[in-house]
Order: structure tokens, then sequence, then C-alpha cells
């Protein structure tokens, strides 16, 4: 068995299915962001575990979930509130722990969900994301877009966390890449962008290959464009129907408030220079 700790802000509209899908497990922590709905009041509901601490940045929010809180069991999962584990990922994650290996961190992929359908291509589907965690095994880095880091084995899985971004509506989808935008370029203006390293093009590694095509494209003009055209046309993002040029249009414009971002933080920059 392992424990599991869901990340929260104002949830109230995802909480309730995140933790249904997780009911079988008897050690669940709630990491609370101080929200203002009924996030609180579900969890407790629940008989779930409930934390609070003033949100900073995603790195410091996920090590804090690591490190200060005790857990059940040795394993811990890390979910979204809008993310749903199938039972077979459930079956997967608990073969897996159950044997007796040097693993450290396992990764799995997302089904991202929007307009009632998988998007499996205007997503960048399979992105992997770290989330089974040896606890005293991993840390986290970097403050958006985070990075889980070991130097232990890592081992992906086969079977998908289910993610629905846009659950809270599209209100809540560009609140929340407004807040993203303005990390990401205040990241970015502070030089903390990654170098591309041109044989991790190569690597066996899917996170390493994504981590340096990325250093590559963020330092590329008209970025915006480029990844609509990534994922709409090289990534197959037309396959996905409207919803996938919907998509690709919102990343897309995700991609144009950071640039827009940074100049203004560069044209502010410069002025205080004067």
């Amino acid at each position: 068995m392992f424990s599991i700790l869901v990340l929260t802000l104002n949830e109230e509209d995802n909480l309730l299915d995140c933790l249904a899908s997780v009911s079988w497990c008897d050690d669940i922590v709630i990491l609370d962001s101080l929200s203002t709905d009924r996030t609180e009041e579900i969890a407790k509901d629940a008989g779930v575990r409930f934390v609070e601490r003033e949100f900073d940045n995603y790195a410091k929010q996920r090590n804090f979930g690591l490190n200060k809180i005790d857990y059940k069991y040795p394993w811990l999962l890390m979910l979204d509130a809008d993310e749903t584990v199938t039972e077979q990922l459930k079956n997967e994650m608990l073969l897996e722990v159950a044997n007796d290996r040097s693993v450290s961190l396992f990764r799995m992929r997302r089904k991202d969900y929007f307009m009632g359908r998988w998007i499996k291509y205007s997503s960048g589907y399979p992105t992997w994301f770290g989330r089974l965690i040896r606890i005293g095994k991993v840390h986290v880095e970097r403050e958006i877009n985070e990075e889980f880091v070991t130097d232990g084995v890592i081992v992906e899985l086969q079977e998908h966390l289910i993610h629905h971004p846009f659950n809270k509506g599209f209100h809540a989808w560009f609140e929340k890449h407004n807040r993203y935008s303005s990390m990401e370029a205040k990241f970015m203006i502070k030089g903390d962008l990654a170098r591309p390293v041109i044989l991790d093009l190569f690597s066996k590694d899917p996170v390493a290959r994504r981590k340096s095509i990325k250093a590559i494209v963020y330092r590329l003009p008209g970025r915006p464009f480029l990844l609509f055209i990534g994922l709409y046309i090289i990534k197959g993002g037309f396959l996905d129907g409207k919803q996938g040029f919907v998509f690709s249009l919102l990343r897309s414009f995700y991609e144009f408030m950071i640039s827009c971002k940074i100049e203004e933080l560069q044209r502010r920059s410069d002025q205080k220079k004067l």
C-alpha cells in the first residue's frame, strides 16, 4: 500500500471525484493552499487529513508535502485535485510497490480530457510525470512545471492518470494560466531556463528528451505560433477535432502571455536603470 497526498486550492468542484477514485486508500492527506471555498469541508467530511500551508511556489509546496508531513507508508502518490486514479493504475501501482526493488520514483502519463474528449494529440501526449515516490529518496526542483529529482532507479508505469483541467470552467483555466505565465516569465527573466543538451535529444529518457526540446523551443522567436504548429500539425492535434483546434489555440495563447510578460519585465528593468 502507499499513502496519497492531494494538493488543493479552491477545489470544491474536483475534490469529491478525486477522493472517490482513491477511496480504497486508508492514508490520504490534503495539502491546501488556504482555500476560501468548501474544499476543507469536503475533505473533512470524507475523513481525510487536512493540512494548510500558504502557497509560495510549486516546488516548495511539494517538498513540504514530502518532508514535513508524516505518512503511514513508505511510498507516496502525489495528485492534483483535478486528477483521478483508474482501477487499472491502482492495481499496477500496488503491484509495483509490493515488489522488493530499489526503485525510488515511478513515472506515469496522463490522459487530458477537454470538452468531453481525450485530446491525445493536441495535449502533447505522452508526457511523463514523476508521481509515485519513495519517501526520502526524491526532491522537487523548479518553481513551476516542477521536476522530480532522484539519484535512485526510475521506472515508467503503463497505466494513466485521468486529468480534467477544465472541470472548473474556462474562466478558472485562464485565471490559473495567468498566474502560471507570470511565474514562468519571472523564472525566465532571471535566466533560470535550462540550457539545451543536444545529446539528450537522443536520450532513452523521455523526460530528458522533452526538457532538451523545450530548452531549444523557448529560445526561438515566434514561440507561440511554433507551439500551435507543433501541437496542431506536427503532433496531430487536428485528429482531435474541434477540441484539438481549440486546445492548441489555448496553449499557444498561454505561450503568448509568457512572451508578453517577459517583454514587460524587461522594459521595467530597463526603465529602472535609466
